[in-house]
């Protein structure tokens, strides 16, 4: 057994969400020298990721690894001379792990986070952090009660590049006050196709387990694996995928994360052109509201044209370059274009005026969060599991917008904000889904939608149906324990 293992405490299965708030901290590692030794939980792109990111960190060793999938599970063990099994369970329950890392499909990254935290293992858990609001709230809740570190993997938080930038907009005051941010994923994808029958889950995969939280439903999709993104029950869509990164980076770098939740917003969008079996939107825009300055949304994941070219654009000046996958912070004195690994600052005249380029940034946030681990101090972290709630937050409710929408109203989506670019944003969506002989009838478009981020909830218009999409119905034996109420 691991030195640095604590020991274990059931805490779930004792505790209330009166006494979750009052748990005893654990004490330390004892030896900061000691290796670290980690489970990984998810053998897919991600997973085969982390585990060369953390195996390539000092005084880590990789010595589980659990996916539903055991052929999955034993090509990325074997790379590491590590114990394969299918039931991530097993990997809890091991006295010699020390840390957990949750690369799972999306809808079981907080049911795996909690049961980790349970068997008194650290986690660094992918991002999203969550599934719904809800359950990222069971696990804020469970991370703070076990006195453990838990980290989410929003790497751009630990870039040296992010701190310059935030001295240069904030301190400097460089480019004169914030006045609205525009945040875009602008990135083209195909297709996940269409059978006319459900597939059948191969036969290396334990879908009961692959399944856990999620509802047992047809799939007609031509993959099971990673196409899970663009399914509601199992996954975020872009907006969860990409968008969490960029939304997070808005929070850091603009809101300084003064901004917890959007207070009010509205989203409008679609799944068009291609007549697949997703459900999450292809096309996706929103207005997300908060006490200082708003942030805009554009995200497509449609090339410029059907014969499969290009991009989409939402230009804000000729002369700035708007990242597709980034965000520009529109200020009274210029615009500061960002995105992962570099950052652009111009004039209001569009004249460049300053570069900043980023390091390496998966490295840096692994060994930020070994050195939590190591001194059982998740003060250090670089991207808590509370920050990580608050970023996935905001795709959720865009998620949740988008979900109750109704039929689109050009007029009323367009005159939901004073901001002029705003609707200028809407009109450019509705241009650049001309070519694919898309009409506005095939998109939805939601009210505005009011949040009280203390309480959690959705209030106001359209709350009911809204609060209803904030919690999923989980199967017998894969729920997320509820910690606090909400």
């Amino acid at each position: 057994m691991s030195t640095l293992r604590f020991n274990r405490r059931r805490f779930l299965s004792t505790t209330t969400a009166a006494t979750v708030a009052t748990a005893t901290v654990r004490p330390a590692f004892a030896a900061a020298t000691e290796e670290v030794r980690v489970g990984i939980v998810g053998a897919g792109g991600r997973g085969n990721e982390m585990a060369g990111a953390f195996a390539g960190t000092e005084g880590v060793r990789i010595v589980m690894v659990a996916d539903p999938d055991n052929r999955r599970a034993h090509s990325l063990a074997n790379e590491y001379k590590a114990e394969a099994v299918t039931d991530l369970r097993r990997v809890f329950d091991n006295d010699d792990v020390d840390v957990v890392v949750v690369a799972t499909c999306n809808h079981w990254h907080c049911l795996a986070s909690i049961w980790a935290l349970d068997a008194g293992k650290h986690v660094y858990v992918e991002k999203p952090l969550s599934h719904t609001q809800w359950e990222g709230q069971q696990l804020v809740a469970a991370a703070k009660s076990s006195g453990l570190v838990c980290a989410i993997g929003t790497q751009q938080r630990s870039d040296p590049m992010q701190a310059e930038i935030k001295k240069f907009l904030h301190e400097d005051k460089a480019l004169g006050e914030i006045q609205y941010v525009q945040a875009n994923r602008l990135g083209p994808r195909g297709s996940i196709g269409r059978k006319a029958s459900p597939i059948t889950p191969p036969a290396e995969v334990d879908y009961n387990l692959w399944l856990g939280p999620a509802a047992k439903q047809p799939i007609y999709r031509n993959s099971l694996h990673y196409d899970w993104h663009w399914d509601f029950n199992t996954g975020n869509g872009e907006m969860g995928n990409w968008g969490v990164h960029i939304l997070d980076d808005v929070r850091n770098v603009a809101y300084q994360d003064s901004a917890a939740m959007p207070s009010r917003l509205v989203a409008a969008g679609g799944r068009v052109a291609w007549n697949d079996a997703g459900n999450t939107p292809n096309v996706h825009y929103a207005l997300l509201e908060t006490d200082s300055f708003p942030t805009l949304m554009a995200l497509s994941n449609l090339h410029a044209s059907p014969a499969g070219k290009g991009s989409w654009d939402c230009p804000i000046h000729p002369r700035v370059r708007n990242p597709g996958s980034g965000y520009v912070v529109v200020c009274e004195g210029g615009y500061f274009a960002g995105q992962r690994g570099r950052g652009q600052a111009y004039d209001s005249d569009g004249n460049r005026l300053r570069a900043f380029k980023g390091g390496s940034i998966v490295a840096l946030h692994v060994r930020n969060f070994i050195d939590a681990v190591l001194a059982n101090d998740a003060s250090m972290l670089n991207a808590p599991v509370e920050t990580g709630h608050h970023s996935s937050g905001w795709c959720n409710l865009a998620n949740v917008a988008f979900q109750v929408g109704q039929s689109y109203d050009h007029e009323a989506l367009a005159s939901r904000s004073q901001l002029e670019a705003w609707p200028v944003l809407i009109e450019q969506m509705e241009k650049q889904l001309k070519p694919f002989d898309v009409s506005t009838s095939e998109l939805v478009s939601s009210t505005v939608l009011t949040y009280d981020h203390k309480t959690e909830r959705f209030t106001g218009d359209g709350s009911e149906s809204a609060n209803a999409m904030l919690k999923r119905t989980y199967r017998e034996g894969f729920a997320v324990p509820e910690l606090v109420n909400a």
